[in-house]
């Protein structure tokens, strides 16, 4: 026992040396294990900034920097809790005299190196990141800048072809005239178009210049606005030829409308003159050889109107619409006129007739055509029955006032004769016959009843109040004292009890 308990001390002895080579030898394997564990940690972020160096544009170096201050952070958060543990476990087995102090150290000192390579090597890699993304960055911005130019110009492009496309047709001089002018407005704005294009190649090329790919941001390239402004070219000179082959066609037009209107202006005017020089003046022979001469004239301009019918069938050919006379009118005018002039020609020779063959003055038929004209303005040759009821009011017929639709038997008598089949008018012949023929009945009721007065007067120029008496009861030779005028001979001498019984039968007889 003695024996033993003397080895008991230098048991314990051993044993204590044991377990401090044991504790040695784990914080030893610690420090190994997390020495182990920081360098894979930075192997790894080695390995990450090798595999994180290229992008294809912005996003991606957008991207890249991204990952690149993630890593920063990590470092950042490594030094400041991984790094100091194992440091502090360093100073630990160094300051208790560790057996591997000198392997803890250069350990220590090789992954202290490797950290400070990964610190250097991750601000490398930012700084060639940052590098690269600043002509990214100007490519960028000279991408943006060339879409925003090439969409405004191919739009002003397009909408100028939209514009030089329409078709060219005017109707009139003024308007192409104004089509000429907005094209010399526009060719005068493409200096503006030619300086955007040339702005738009010199972007290209400064794109070009840092061998980047061409703009994400649109479709359009210097190659596509080439063409377009080049076809814009080949418009503009299709557009200027159909301006001039426009312009002809107007002006070629506009000489057309002028001669039609000069020569319908002239033709118009000539039917006012002579309509206004069918006049009655002069007797009714004069006036019947008057009306012939005219007659012949109107017949001879049936030629002009013909010739202002062509013209104006050229004008509707080169669809000209807008035309300020119609020959229509023109020709229904004329139509009117002729028409006019033969109805003048046979009321005169009727009148003529009547004159001539039934005794009837040339200054009652004269009154007969003025009060017919009078009414009949617009020498259509016919007047309503109102119209002709007027006309015999005029003439000193008497006609009962009655209301409009109500029939009046004196005057349907009248219509009677002028127009039996009540077309409901009266023509110039039917009216001139009708007054010619009571005219008629007139003069030969006044013929008898002056034979009468001369039968009375036995044959003397005036009748005496003893004359009438023998025949007429006194009121009928009070009346007739009353209303003849006193007799004058050819001489002008008066009779103081001789009476014109010729005055008064012609005043009082003329007209029933």
């Amino acid at each position: 026992m003695e024996a033993l308990n003397e080895k008991t001390p230098s048991l314990a002895k051993a044993i204590a040396a044991w377990k401090l080579q044991l504790k040695n030898d784990y914080d030893f394997q610690e420090f190994n294990w997390k020495a182990d564990v920081v360098e894979a940690w930075i192997a790894d972020k080695e390995t990450s900034l090798k595999t994180n160096g290229n992008g294809a544009d912005l996003g991606d170096f957008l991207t890249l920097l991204a990952k690149q201050d993630t890593l920063d952070a990590s470092l950042q958060s490594f030094q400041q809790k991984r790094l100091p543990e194992i440091t502090d476990l360093k100073d630990q087995l160094i300051a208790a005299q560790h057996s591997q102090s000198k392997a803890i150290e250069e350990r220590y000192a090789a992954l202290l190196k490797r950290w400070e390579q990964l610190l250097e090597a991750s601000a490398v890699h930012r700084q060639k990141l940052l590098e690269k993304q600043l002509p990214l960055e100007k490519a960028e911005d000279l991408f943006m800048e060339f879409a925003h130019k090439a969409s405004a110009f191919n739009n002003w492009c397009e909408k100028a072809e939209e514009n030089l496309s329409e078709p060219v047709h005017c109707v009139s001089l003024n308007e192409i005239r104004q089509l000429q002018k907005d094209h010399e407005d526009f060719l005068a704005s493409l200096a503006g178009a030619q300086a955007d294009f040339k702005c738009l190649l010199e972007l290209d090329q400064q794109i070009k210049a840092l061998g980047v790919p061409s703009s994400p941001y649109t479709w359009l390239t210097v190659e596509v606005l080439e063409r377009t402004w080049k076809h814009l070219s080949d418009i503009i000179e299709e557009r200027e030829q159909e301006l001039q082959k426009e312009e002809a066609r107007q002006v070629k037009n506009f000489e057309m409308c002028q001669e039609f209107e000069q020569n319908a202006s002239a033709f118009l005017q000539w039917i006012l003159e002579t309509r206004s020089l069918l006049k009655e003046t002069g007797t009714l022979e004069s006036q019947l050889e008057a009306n012939k001469r005219k007659q012949k004239e109107i017949q001879a301009m049936k030629r002009q109107l013909t010739k202002i019918e062509d013209l104006g069938d050229n004008m509707e050919d080169a669809l000209i619409l807008d035309i300020k006379y119609s020959t229509i009118g023109l020709a229904q005018q004329w139509d009117q006129l002729y028409q006019f002039g033969l109805r003048m020609q046979h009321n005169l020779e009727q009148q003529i007739q009547a004159k001539d063959t039934k005794g009837v003055s040339e200054e009652t038929l004269k009154e007969f055509s003025t009060i017919y004209k009078h009414f009949d303005e617009n020498l259509t040759g016919r007047l309503t029955h109102k119209e002709f009821r007027s006309c015999l009011r005029g003439l000193n017929y008497y006609l009962p006032m009655v209301e409009e639709d109500e029939h009046e038997p004196k005057f349907e008598k009248f219509l009677d004769a002028v127009d039996p089949g009540r077309k409901g008018y009266v023509s110039l012949e039917d009216y001139t016959a009708f007054l010619i023929d009571k005219e008629s009945e007139n003069i030969k009721s006044s013929d008898e009843i002056e034979n009468a007065f001369q039968a009375l007067a036995e044959g003397k120029s005036y009748i005496t109040k003893e004359d009438m008496k023998q025949a007429l009861t006194p009121e009928q030779v009070s009346f007739c004292a009353t209303h003849m005028q006193q007799y004058m001979d050819p001489r002008g001498r008066s009779h103081l009890s001789g009476y014109d019984y010729v005055g008064f039968t012609n005043s009082y007889f003329g007209n029933s």
